[in-house]
């Protein structure tokens, strides 16, 4: 259990989401016996009776493919200090992904498919738009087969937005892309973070790519922002209101855990400041639910579904299982952040998943086996972490993680009692 939400005290039972309202004299008896250490008297007091731990979900042995992300260019023309893609190139040579790749990926996941099924289509890089002409050709291929087998085909870009032209608009908006913008403040901060592999910022390009987006008329397709938080970008309720004056749909916030010089990363101070700059971003939120523009706070509203639609999920993701990243060369990773490394490799276009090798993965990254993890009242709203970051870096933000739990508890709760009708339609928001 957890208890939450201090005056307004709340209980979350971890094994199966169900939230309680508790008066306050009953939670500081709860407290008072866990600050004893009777961790059982507390579980009778909180929950009529002391719960057992359900055991574990049978480990998956395979999982069918779902979406892959393409590296189609292993390249950037930026040069972000921390990337943890290395400027694109993951540590290697400069390159880009062939159609002939491209078109085989696409093949692995429709093939794969169900009529009547739905697949998703990811681009990637480094800067994907540098190897535009694969971009587009992969997309058109996918839509047409996808469309003859009965199977629906989404599409998605993670672009740092200075090479969109007019070309890829339309492509956009005829397919009805998720675009995702790296933006990592506003433009004094972005231009030291993201500029041009010359030194010049490369912000204005963002912006005048932005208003080209927004100016589209019946828009199709989605804008959300993403921002890398570093120590150098922790003013994170300015870049929030700067971002939602530019018209994003959904604004990011994502800590900087692993970065291969390690510049940039985000230690215990920084991260502790960031829950408070967060916590502060959500009370902005709060505050602009009585507007007609709510801030499009992602980092929130995805967390508020997520504790609504409650579920024991022992991955954070689909990364090795239903989703794999495909590098320019053809092999296949556990996720895009896994491109060209070992300890991600599970196959190769060609001749598909290595079924020995996903076992392993799916059962070495279960939140059964992941040690503290299984004794943590977060388990099953944090699924252990990005595996990535774990992997390289261990799990230095696990108290940052629970602290902003914590705080979307106590906004769930206050918003379920206080205000349905908005939850609802924060629930029912794309």
């Amino acid at each position: 259990m957890h208890l939450f939400g201090g005056d307004d005290a709340h209980v979350l039972e971890v094994e199966t989401g169900v939230i309680r309202k508790f008066d306050p004299a009953r939670a500081h008896a709860v407290n008072l016996a866990l600050d004893l250490g009777d961790t059982r008297r507390a579980e009778q007091m909180a929950l009529g009776s002391a719960k057992k731990a359900r055991a574990p979900d049978p480990l998956p042995e395979t999982a069918p493919l779902k979406a892959l992300s393409l590296a189609v260019a292993q390249k950037c023309n930026l040069g972000c200090s921390y990337c943890y893609a290395q400027q694109g190139t993951f540590g290697g040579d400069a390159t880009a992904m062939g159609a002939a790749v491209a078109k085989e990926a696409v093949d692995r996941l429709l093939d794969g498919a169900q009529p009547g099924g739905r697949i998703t289509l990811a681009f990637m890089g480094g800067e994907p738009l540098t190897n535009r002409p694969v971009l587009h050709a992969a997309t058109r291929y996918a839509a047409r087969k996808g469309q003859a087998l009965g199977i629906g085909v989404g599409f998605s870009l993670t672009t740092n937005a200075t090479l969109i032209n007019p070309e890829d608009v339309a492509l956009f908006q005829h397919y009805g892309f998720a675009l995702t913008i790296s933006v990592d403040g506003l433009q004094g901060t972005h231009d030291r973070l993201r500029p041009f592999a010359g030194g010049r910022g490369s912000f204005a390009q963002v912006e005048r790519a932005l208003a080209r987006l927004r100016s589209v008329p019946d828009r199709e397709f989605r804008l959300d922002a993403r921002v890398t938080v570093t120590p150098f970008n922790l003013d994170l309720s300015e870049i929030l209101t700067g971002l939602a004056g530019l018209g994003f749909d959904g604004v990011m916030f994502s800590p900087m855990l692993t970065a291969p010089n390690g510049r940039g990363q985000m230690g215990a101070a920084e991260l502790n400041k960031m829950l408070g700059q967060l916590v502060q971003c959500g009370q902005a939120f709060l505050d602009s639910l009585e507007t007609d523009r709510p801030l499009p706070f992602t980092n929130l509203t995805m967390q508020l579904k997520r504790i609504h639609r409650y579920q024991r999920d022992s991955y954070p993701c689909g990364a090795g299982g239903g989703y794999l990243g495909v590098s320019a060369k053809g092999t296949l990773h556990a996720c895009h952040r896994f491109v060209d490394d070992d300890a991600g490799y599970l196959g190769n276009v060609a001749q598909g998943v290595d079924p020995v090798a996903q076992s392993n993965w799916l059962r070495q990254r279960n939140l059964s086996a992941q040690g503290d993890c299984t004794s943590c009242w977060a388990r099953y709203l944090c699924s252990g972490s990005c595996h990535y970051e774990v992997l390289k870096r261990g799990r230095p933000g696990c108290d940052y993680i629970r602290g902003w739990l914590d705080y979307c508890l106590g906004v769930y709760a206050t918003l379920a009692m206080r205000s349905p009708d908005q939850m609802l339609r924060l629930l029912d928001q794309p």
